[in-house]
């Protein structure tokens, strides 16, 4: 049993976790004391920008950075505007505030990262602005509290950016290599589950497992971007090496929907199977050695269709891997001057819900109306202080997975904060008139919540959140304020407008997860119906990663069902994508197989609609392409063996939709 002292977050801190602590400790300070003798007239904002683009790693800080100056500016440029044309009419402004308000939550939500995040910045960034410029009378001052809004921001980014540089992070670079080595090797660990004859929900969680960490991955690489030139110049391998990841999880899966209709395999599959991923996990895995390890499984019958189709979708398996193999090595090894070119490959496809966006949208507009019309009603002198947390917290959470749980865990907060604050206010600030004296009390408490938020990963959110909000508790200004009756309205606002956030997500809900699968279930038939004419929108790779990024979205809903068939439609719409794609190859022959190839197409248009699958058209379709299949597998020319190969997958693939529920309206 150890003593109690060794557990102290002082003492069990590792080196890595001192630097981190110590880094965003000494910049929170440092941007606090700045702009406070640069007479700002809240320069715990300052603090607040420091806290807020805390990473562990130097391409987070930049690029949050970047997102953050540009949201700030964007923000405060859109309240000069608002206010200066609307402040004399209350209620034009109220409303001019909560459409841009609503605005910005509804276009944070059509992009990602640093895109979103400004938008996100974009908004609050005005409500803290235009909030604060209601009960001022000289329009001269809205200028005056823009700048200071906007300076304060760069300022914190400044000071975080530069103890950046004095006590760097976690080197991005060697984060995201590390990362793909370590998802390359799980690839032959998930092949290995896969492979199973079992059916069971740990399968279905780990394929979303994977899919969300390789789409995790390709965040590290927009880090890795904007850290360092070197991946700046390899970040379209870096982007083809995802792809890769990508097509090796889709194979995976469609070598299991072979295994699973695969009724005759030979006997010796199983072992040969883990010798393969045995020998691929080695780094020096070479494609001579693999050959002989597959030999034996090389189809012996000609009209063996079905082990044709198994055999060259395997090797294919192995192709790719290996190649992939190859291009990681060339990264981790290579010089910063090195500039490799990869086969050119799309960049990772996103997938915005328009409606939920829109909903989004409405919502944060109503209850920023809610709250303003309350505050213009009762002439609440502490309503800016509501409508400012109202706004940033339906900015916020209205893209968050759990935002009920995410707007409790702020009310939390901010309670805590307030008991908090009056006490450092009332009986420490209070008998002090030096900033250097505050700051003795202030480095050790922020340096000793940022080593808790790294040793308690349960309750990190609980503590980023007392970090950040805490300079807006504390309000060190200069001159100093002690007005009681301020901080206790203040406070309670900040409280109040929270609540009425989590109000207005009550009354106006999110959509649920059931609903959200059926319309990503919906896109992904359009787009596979899309995938099927002529010159189809989206590439091979591009409705790849759309299926996974569609599939990841929902890997955190505790509604199984939703998660279930959203996967399952996305694993078998894609496993037909990439053999509608193999049958495109067949356009440039001229032989009667052809017309083949078009009734299998027909077959996959007539079963499928933007709706669902009819049953009895999937059964029947199902039958007519095992009838084609079986009928080519017995024809004396190879290249009708190797179609009834092709058109056996498609079979493999359909036939997991035979327990769909029937064509549903989806809304």
């Amino acid at each position: 049993m150890k003593p109690y002292w060794q557990y102290l977050p002082w003492v069990k801190a590792t080196p890595g976790q001192w630097r981190y602590a110590l880094r965003n400790g000494i910049a929170m300070c440092l941007a606090l004391t700045v702009a406070y003798y640069l007479q700002l007239d809240a320069p715990y904002w300052a603090m607040t920008s420091a806290a807020v683009v805390s990473f562990p790693t130097v391409g987070g800080v930049i690029s949050k950075s970047l997102g953050r100056i540009a949201g700030s500016l964007l923000g405060a440029s859109a309240a000069l505007i608002i206010a200066g044309q609307t402040l004399n009419d209350p209620w034009l402004f109220l409303f001019a505030m909560a459409g841009w308000i609503g605005f910005c939550t509804w276009a944070s939500a059509q992009f990602m990262n640093n895109v979103a995040y400004a938008f996100q910045l974009a908004g609050y960034t005005a409500a803290i602005i235009a909030f604060a410029m209601v009960d001022i009378t000289n329009i001269t001052e809205l200028w005056d509290i823009a700048q200071a809004r906007v300076c304060e921001v760069i300022l914190g980014i400044l000071c975080s950016g530069m103890m950046m540089m004095i006590l760097p992070g976690t080197a991005d670079g060697p984060t995201l290599l590390s990362a793909l080595k370590k998802m390359h090797a799980r690839l032959l660990e998930h092949a290995n589950l896969l492979w199973q004859p079992e059916n069971t929900d740990a399968i279905r969680t780990a394929h979303e497992s994977v899919i969300g960490q390789i789409l995790t991955t390709n965040l590290l690489r927009i880090q890795a971007f904007w850290s360092h030139y070197r991946f700046r110049r390899q970040n379209n391998l870096l982007t083809w090496l995802l792809h890769q990841q990508l097509r090796i999880t889709s194979v995976i899966s469609s070598l299991r929907r072979m295994l699973l209709n695969w009724p005759d395999a030979p006997q010796n599959l199983r072992p040969i199977l883990e010798q393969l991923l045995a020998t691929l996990a080695h780094p020096r895995a070479d494609a001579l050695t693999i050959a002989r390890i597959i030999a034996p499984l090389v189809p012996t019958e000609s009209d063996d269709y079905r082990h044709h189709a198994f055999w060259q979708r395997l090797r294919y398996f192995c192709r790719v891997y290996l190649t992939s193999s190859r291009w990681l090595a060339r990264v981790e090894n290579a010089s910063p001057l090195n500039h490799f070119t990869p086969p050119r490959s799309p960049g990772l496809m996103r997938y915005s819900d328009h409606a939920e966006a829109l909903w989004s949208g409405i919502r944060t507009f109503c209850a920023i109306s809610l709250v303003g019309a309350w505050s213009i009603n009762t002439q609440w002198e502490s309503g800016s202080a509501a409508l400012t947390l109202s706004a940033i917290s339906c900015v916020l959470y209205s893209v968050s997975p759990a935002p009920f749980n995410s707007l409790a865990l702020l009310l939390k907060t901010l309670i805590l904060l307030s008991l908090f604050s009056f006490g450092v206010k009332f009986g420490l600030m209070v008998q002090i008139s030096e900033l250097t004296l505050f700051l003795l009390f202030l480095f050790p408490l922020l340096t000793t919540l940022q080593l808790l938020k790294l040793q308690m990963p349960k309750l990190a959110g609980l503590w980023g959140q007392l970090i950040v909000f805490m300079g807006s508790f504390i309000a060190v200004t200069n001159p100093p304020v002690y007005n009681f009756a301020d901080f206790l309205n203040g406070n309670l606002a900040k409280i109040l407008g929270v609540a009425l956030a989590w109000l207005s997500f009550a009354v106006l809900r999110p959509g649920s997860d059931a609903r959200k699968s059926r319309r990503h279930i919906r896109t992904l038939r359009r787009s596979f119906i899309d995938q099927l004419s002529r010159v189809p929108q989206l590439s091979e790779h591009e409705f790849e990663s759309l299926v996974y990024h569609l599939v990841s979205l929902l890997s955190n809903s505790q509604d199984a069902q939703a998660r279930r068939w959203l996967l399952r439609w996305g694993v078998v719409l894609l496993n037909c994508s990439h053999v509608v794609w193999q049958l495109r190859e067949w356009e440039i022959r001229a032989d009667p197989l052809v017309k083949v190839r078009e009734i299998c197409l027909g077959l996959l248009r007539d079963v499928m609609s933007e709706r669902g699958v009819s049953q009895a058209r999937l059964s029947a379709t199902l039958a007519e392409l095992e009838h084609i299949s079986a009928a080519l597998g017995k024809h004396h020319q190879p290249a009708a063996r190797e179609l009834a190969s092709i058109i056996w997958r498609l079979y493999c693939a359909l036939s997991q939709l035979e327990h769909a529920p029937a064509t549903e309206t989806v809304t």
